[in-house]
């Protein structure tokens, strides 16, 4: 088995021999003896760097170069994992304001549904009420109070359509059915001009309300396409 020489050992040799020799120089030369065998040390002791490094410090440096790397990773896997984690919150919050979106638009959606459903029942329900209120339903009288002639005006008209009728009328003629312009001749209580016209609805428009209020719901929505269309005019007009 081949013996091994440490550097350690290299090392001391070396500088006793180059001791030895620089001593005998030193001699001969003259020089300071002490200060070449401090310089010599000194070599010595720098040589020892190059020895061996231990088996145990070399398990401790690879241990520490295991640890490093080891933290390395963990900390790009860190950064990995977190950067995920806002790209999933991200992704997830987008997905949740769409949901919502999407369910206030239904909603929005659905209630304008019922809307137009509840609008077109009363429609229906006031033709209903026009269709069975003509004016041959209502029992003949020598006269009529106001409130049965407003009576008679809801149920012809309906009442989708009635409180624009009845602004009309109320400005009109006072819902008097005998009103009578001296002026210009209009008659009853929708100012119908020429009176006359309102036979067209029947021969008692002069003495029947119910007359009346059909003559004039039917010039309406002839003209203006409804009572509430007609008082808009009237509004900006002061007359229809």
């Amino acid at each position: 088995m081949t013996a091994r020489i440490s550097v350690r050992g290299f090392a001391v040799a070396s500088a006793t021999a180059v001791t030895t020799v620089g001593a005998v120089v030193g001699v001969a030369s003259g020089s300071d003896q002490g200060q070449t065998s401090t310089d010599v040390e000194a070599t010595a002791a720098d040589a020892t760097l190059l020895e061996d490094i231990p088996a145990g410090e070399q398990s401790q440096l690879q241990t520490a170069s295991l640890s490093q790397q080891a933290d390395t990773q963990s900390s790009a896997a860190t950064t990995a994992a977190k950067k995920s984690a806002e790209e999933s919150a991200r992704m997830q919050a987008a997905k949740d304001a769409a949901a919502k979106k999407l369910a206030a638009e239904k909603k929005k959606a659905a209630a304008a549904k019922k809307a137009a459903e509840e609008r077109e029942e009363r429609e229906e329900k006031a033709s209903r009420d026009e269709e069975r209120s003509d004016p041959g339903d209502f029992e003949q009288q020598p006269s009529y109070s106001v409130g049965e002639v407003k009576s008679m005006a809801r149920q012809i008209v309906g009442g989708g359509q009635y409180q624009c009728f009845s602004n009309i009328v109320e400005r009109e003629s006072n819902w008097n059915y005998k009103a009578t312009n001296p002026s210009s001749g209009a008659y009853g209580l929708v100012q119908a001009l020429p009176g006359t016209k309102m036979a067209s609805a029947g021969a008692d428009w002069r003495t029947n309300p119910a007359t009346q209020i059909k003559w004039g719901l039917n010039y309406m929505n002839d003209r203006y396409g409804s009572p509430c269309e007609a008082w808009e005019f009237w509004q900006a007009n002061n007359w229809y």
